[in-house]
């Protein structure tokens, strides 16, 4: 039987950073959506920094420093440049963000000019080629590898289970039209392509003004056998009650970050979720062990209990995302470097090298070098597919070292 993580549930009221130690302490950024629509996920996140700093100044800081966060709400994409700004004035030089794509993008870009370092916990979306290895480093997987994940589990491990084969089906692909959709999407076409398997239709719609009816209503006519959805929370919800209110049956559904992954998908969805996937970062609650090491086991349990304690709750996806990508920062890099600038930071990050399984959320960290097609990419970043099994209730499906279930059909998805 696989392991499960298991740890004690305590409540106590919800509280600020803990900073511990005197004198000069190291002071990170913080960008995060704290507020406005991403901001269930940006909290989750942000959380998840949150816990790490406190578990690395309970171990001493950094080279006997302790970590100070310096967080500043970003709602918006528009609102990162002047974040960035802000940070700057006050003489931060490192910055932890951001889990949204359309703001990491811009504080990526505005880091680089400012001469500081953005180290990116969660966003998957398009991001600039410029700084990346340098100024820019992402610990999270990639949109394309979410994307392509996912085409890559339905056609060799549901498919099968289902009994069809998969270069008969017909596949549909809806996506928000930003970075972030138009990144996971085209991970997913490219799969698609590279295996010839045939794309009934490809649907975007506008992230400001989700029209769900008119989508929908595309679907319907191009009947696909197979929905893979880039969505934000809202236009998903909407866009399954509405294929459930039209009766548009397909044999698998799924989904990505942002949507299909997040605890109130299933909570508000509820029977309508029920054997729908999704394709993102593994959260605590539904990760099996097996493929971690023995460090990251018990950092993943430490972890979860100082989160239970301090939130109330489990680490959800977003907020282990944001614990494992603040950890790989302040616990494996900057002892590493010869100080905390961003060029000896950014150094330090090109030459560490922990293998898969290292970090609790499965992840090993190795970056693609400057001037590479991957440039500051973390190439050992991990995913995995979530499948709901029951209303509110959801476990790991694949890959195997990490699944915590064994994946289940349910023909036509209700």
């Amino acid at each position: 039987m696989r392991r499960l993580l298991t740890s004690a549930l305590s409540v106590i009221a919800l509280a600020g950073a803990c900073t511990s130690g005197d004198g000069d302490p190291l002071r990170v950024g913080a960008i995060y959506p704290l507020s406005g629509t991403q901001g269930p996920g940006g909290v989750d996140e942000y959380r998840g920094v949150q816990v790490a700093v406190d578990l690395v100044n309970e171990d001493g800081g950094v080279e006997g420093r302790a970590v100070r966060l310096v967080p500043i709400d970003v709602p918006s994409g528009d609102a990162a440049p002047a974040a960035i700004d802000e940070l700057d004035a006050q003489g931060v030089e490192l910055v932890l963000g951001s889990y949204g794509s359309t703001i990491s993008q811009p504080a990526a870009i505005q880091a680089r000019s400012r001469g500081m370092l953005f180290w990116e916990t969660g966003a998957v979306g398009e991001m600039t080629s410029d700084g990346g290895g340098s100024s820019f480093f992402r610990v999270s997987p990639s949109g394309a590898v979410l994307g392509r994940n996912a085409v890559t589990f339905i056609a060799d491990r549901y498919a099968p289970v289902i009994g069809r084969d998969p270069a008969e089906l017909r596949w549909a692909v809806t996506l928000v039209d930003d970075a972030y959709g138009r990144a996971v999407a085209q991970g997913a076409l490219d799969e698609l392509e590279r295996r010839g398997y045939p794309v009934a239709a490809t649907i975007a719609y506008d992230p400001r003004e989700p029209e769900m009816r008119g989508v929908v209503r595309e679907l319907a006519a191009a009947e696909p056998d197979v929905l893979f959805a880039s969505a934000y929370l809202e236009d998903a919800i909407a866009m399954r009650r509405e294929m459930v209110r039209r009766a548009v049956d397909v044999l698998a559904g799924i989904g990505t970050s942002s949507s299909y992954c997040m605890p109130e998908f299933g909570q508000r969805l509820g029977e309508e979720a029920v054997g729908l996937f999704a394709s993102d970062k593994p959260d605590s609650g539904a990760l099996g062990t097996d493929g971690l090491s023995a460090e990251a086991v018990e950092l993943l349990e430490r972890a979860d209990a100082a989160y239970r304690e301090r939130f109330d709750a489990s680490m959800s996806a977003a907020a282990l995302a944001g614990f494992t990508g603040a950890w790989a920062l302040l616990h494996h890099v900057l002892p590493e470097a010869d100080g905390p600038t961003p060029a000896a930071v950014a150094d330090a990050a090109g030459r560490v090298d922990l293998p898969r399984g290292s970090l609790p959320n499965g992840s090993g960290l190795r970056f693609g070098a400057p001037g590479t097609a991957t440039a500051g990419a973390n190439l050992l970043a991990e995913s995995v597919i979530w499948q709901w099994t029951e209303p509110g209730e959801h476990w790991v499906v694949w890959p195997d070292r990490y699944a915590t279930y064994e994946v289940e059909a349910i023909d036509p998805l209700p």
